[in-house]
């Protein structure tokens, strides 16, 4: 009785995990140290499912620990990688454990790039391998009895897991084995199994009657449910397995109800209810009775039907003589109690009992997500902090530079440098003077031109791959079920475009700089000449020897050191925003963990106001002193320039020295614009390689998902009609045995009854001549006609052999006739001439052809037939079967 139901398990193909992982975790993790680690645990995961899938698994424990032991790492590394078909694709393909397909088209299989798949498609792999192990367990201990109930309970839960997340986790349609309704309908079967287990074992254990008929009548619903469940769902009977296991459910229902009769029978002669228990076992022993006479060549009964004809025999004795109670209705019986000992094991990885994480230390990807944008945050934050402190400086040195100051109150000798253009065309020199903005200038367009080829590049894979794809949506129109590219790419799309218009605001950028450069450029290149000719291109102008001591020079050199303390503070300060650090990985890791989601934007500014809160009043602080000072300076200066002695040389001498000034700005400036931009390019370079290596993974994801989608396309087409079914001919359905040689065309036999006319058959093209048929009479036909055609002499050739039952030629009519009939060969009727009135011709043999033989004489063997005409092509096949 003990025939159980375990589940095949699916087959999976190939996917190399390797280079995928590795080039997200050494684009993501710039640490030397963590690339490495990651890295070998990518390794790691890739050996993990090469053990778990790719051979095959014994039906042991061990084998079970590790297909757990991958789906946990499955569960785990979810969350911790981008895992879609626009970012990190990785396409598993896995075929249908049930449909086997056919000889041309192959079996069924499905290939999606999607993490949920794997998953879905290995669990199913775990609850059939538990389902197999359990089957193999020995029922005859405890321990198989154990180890068989926790199995078919892992089974169901893991079933009834897919049902519940099948959906949500593909996307789309899954193929049968894994849709809700096949792995539903298998979580009832393994806990009907489950349950039976248990009576197994109430029964080895010999419990009360009472409990054992509760589990017992349990065990039936269950099976009865399943039963209804394979029966009613429209997709399942096709498959060849349900065929199979359709009986075997209609059984177990019928012998788990039987043996929950029997024990409560026990239980009714207990109580002296013996009229109820013979009711009872004559319900048992009808179960039983059908079991047998239906599904014997799937379980056998004897035992459990002599146990119950036994005591049906043996209650029906003792109530005949003893007790005559009187025997009730089954309708009538009072309906046995169930007891569900068994619960499908839910689900919660880890389900693996030593499972460690490979990427312990990897934070999941929605922190990854939040850590980007608060890093982009922070950046915008430091970047609008040491903008605004660049800013004020540049706008301090601006007003200075237009008020000559302080080369005014160094020149008032009026012929000789003075010190602060001295020290600037010093500084100017030791950067590298006009060759180095020069240089740094001509290296911009070649960066951008890389930069804007390696974009094109990625776009342009994009591009061909879509194009490709609409071209066959068209061909194949609804058949081609897949994303299509052109939604697939929009996320890729538009960061493609956003780059592009980075470039672009880059290149206005670039002429900014370069129009100031060319403004400035003879003044810088002033500069960069020797002191004595610097001194020449300086006009001279009368000295102000007397403003030397005055009080307004003291004071504008007073506000022009602190003007210059502000600005070193500022550099400081600017040190002090760019050093902050704080990790917020933590944090959000603590809200992932309570919440299920991080509210990146609220804990990010909170966290930034806490930062940099500090550092900000700080700033406004420097720059309301800046502009206190810039209106004393502007002030005093007012006040110097009445005292000087105005005239034309000494206003081209501060022109000059004023332009000189601004130059030195302007060159330090242009250099920290030119060499940022250089930085720029070269980090957008790497982005865009990244971004490059992006498309290209998308593009050969999606060309293989489309070289299976062909294939697959290509073996449905094979497996579908070549024409439309037509209806075959009534004459050529008779059954008939293939002939040796090719088949002629089928015509139909007319075999003559005496005094029934008949229809002369229409006349067809005949083959080349042949030998005509020999007059052959069989024993029951002996009375021949009077007016037989005369034969030829006998020969001495063999008997030919009586015409097999089966004709072995073209399908012939058959007749039923009368006893010792043979049906006559193709197209001979001895009675023809008879039937149409038509006169006797002698035969006139053929030149080069024998006769008709002649009937045998007595004892002496019949004629065959005379051999071929030699005009007789040697390729054409006999016209008559052969034997």
């Amino acid at each position: 009785m003990a025939t159980f139901i375990s589940v095949p398990l699916k087959k999976a193909s190939e996917v190399d995990l390797v280079k995928p992982l590795s080039k997200f975790v050494t684009a993501t993790y710039s640490t030397g140290e963590e690339q490495g680690e990651y890295t070998r645990a990518v390794e790691e995961l890739n050996k993990l499912r090469k053990n778990a899938l790719g051979r095959p698994l014994d039906k042991h424990e061990s084998s079970l620990e590790i297909l757990l032991r991958y789906y946990d790492q499955l569960c785990a590394v979810e969350p911790k990688f981008p895992f879609s078909e626009n970012q990190l694709c990785l396409t598993f393909t896995w075929k249908d454990a049930f449909d086997k397909g056919s000889l041309f088209g192959g079996s069924v299989k499905l290939a999606l790039a999607s993490l949920g798949y794997e998953k879905t498609c290995v669990l199913f792999n775990a609850a059939a391998l538990a389902s197999q192990i359990a089957a193999e367990q020995n029922l005859d201990n405890d321990e198989g009895l154990k180890a068989a109930a926790k199995y078919y309970q892992l089974a169901s839960g893991a079933f009834g897991h897919i049902k519940d997340t099948v959906l949500s986790a593909l996307n789309r349609e899954p193929t049968m084995d894994i849709s809700p309704e096949t792995v539903g309908t298998l979580s009832l079967i393994m806990l009907a199994q489950a349950q039976e287990v248990f009576f197994l074992k109430a029964t080895a254990d010999k419990m009360k009657d009472a409990v054992i008929a509760k589990l017992a009548n349990q065990a039936a619903d269950f099976y009865g449910d399943a039963f209804k469940q394979c029966q009613y769902k429209d997709n399942l009977p096709k498959y060849f397995y349900f065929q199979e296991v359709l009986p075997v459910l209609a059984a177990k229902h019928c012998i788990m109800q039987a043996n929950a009769e029997l024990h409560q029978s026990m239980l009714s002669k207990q109580k002296k209810r013996f009229g109820e228990e013979i009711a009872r076992l004559q319900h048992a022993a009808e179960l039983v009775k059908t079991v047998a006479s239906r599904y014997d060549e799937y379980i056998s009964v004897k035992e459990l039907t002599d146990k119950i004809n036994r005591a049906l025999t043996a209650a029906k004795k003792d109530n005949d003589f003893i007790y005559h109670d009187r025997v009730p209705e089954v309708k009538d019986l009072e309906h046995i109690g169930k007891a569900a000992l068994v619960k499908a094991t839910a689900i919660t990885p880890p389900l693996s009992q030593k499972f460690s994480d490979l990427f312990e230390k990897m934070v999941p990807i929605a922190v990854q997500q939040s850590m980007s944008v608060y890093n982009q945050r922070k950046a915008e934050t430091v970047n609008r902090l040491v903008g605004t402190m660049r800013e004020a400086t540049n706008l301090c040195n601006g007003v200075l530079a237009s008020l000559n100051l302080p080369a005014a109150l160094e020149d008032l000798s009026g012929d000789s440098i003075p010190q602060s253009i001295v020290e600037k065309a010093r500084s100017i020199v030791q950067q590298g003077g006009l060759q180095s903005i020069e240089q740094l200038i001509r290296d911009l367009p070649e960066l951008l031109t890389r930069n804007r080829e390696i974009l094109d590049e990625s776009l342009k894979m994009l591009d061909d791959e879509e194009t490709t794809d609409n071209e066959l949506r068209a061909k194949f129109n609804q058949r081609w079920n897949r994303t299509p590219s052109g939604d697939l790419y929009k996320p890729l799309r538009a960061e493609g475009a956003n780059f592009r218009n980075v470039l672009d605001k880059a290149v206005q950028a670039d002429q900014v700089v370069r129009d100031r450069y060319n403004t400035h450029c003879d003044m810088i290149a002033l500069l960069c000449k020797p002191e004595n000719e610097l001194i020449a291109a300086i006009p001279s102008a009368n000295p102000a020897k007397t403003l030397q001591g005055s009080e307004v020079v003291n004071v504008l050199r007073s506000q022009l050191a602190q003007l210059d303390e502000v600005k070193k503070e500022r550099e400081t300060l600017e040190g002090e925003v760019k050093a902050v650090t704080f990790d917020m990985s933590t944090a959000f890791l603590m809200a992932l963990a309570q919440d299920g989601a991080i509210n990146e934007e609220q804990l990010s500014v909170s966290q930034l106001d806490q930062l940099y809160g500090s550092y900000n009043q700080r700033v406004q602080a420097s720059l309301h002193t800046q502009e206190e000072l810039l209106g004393q300076v502007q002030v005093s200066h007012q006040e110097f320039s009445s005292l000087k002695q105005s005239n034309t040389e000494a206003n081209q001498r501060e022109e000059v020295l004023k332009k000189l000034a601004s130059a030195h700005d302007s060159y330090v400036e242009i250099s920290s614009n030119l060499r940022e931009g250089t930085k720029f390019y070269n980090d957008l370079t790497e982005i865009l390689l990244k971004f490059q290596n992006k498309c290209s993974d998308i593009v050969f994801a999606r060309k293989t998902e489309r070289d299976e989608l062909l294939k697959d396309l290509q073996q449905s087409i094979a497996r579908e009609p070549s024409a439309p079914s037509f209806s075959v001919p009534a004459y050529q359905s008779s059954p008939a045995a293939p002939a040796a040689g090719p088949t002629p065309a089928p015509r139909t036999v007319f075999v003559q009854q005496p005094q029934q006319p008949q229809q002369e058959p229409q006349a067809k093209p005949q083959p080349p001549a042949r030998p005509p048929p020999p007059s052959f009479i069989p024993q029951a036909a002996s009375a021949a006609p009077s007016n037989a055609p005369p034969t030829g002499p006998p020969t001495s050739h063999p008997p030919p052999v009586a015409p097999p039952s089966q004709p072995q030629g073209p399908p012939y009519p058959t007749y039923q006739g009368y006893p010792g009939y043979f049906q006559m060969p193709m197209g001979y009727n001895p009675y023809a001439y008879g039937q149409y009135n038509m006169p006797y011709m002698p035969y006139q043999a053929t030149p080069g052809q024998g006769g008709y033989p002649a009937a045998p004489p007595a004892g002496q063997p019949y004629p065959g037939y005379p051999q071929q005409p030699p005009q007789q092509p040697p390729q054409q096949q006999p016209y008559y079967p052969q034997q």
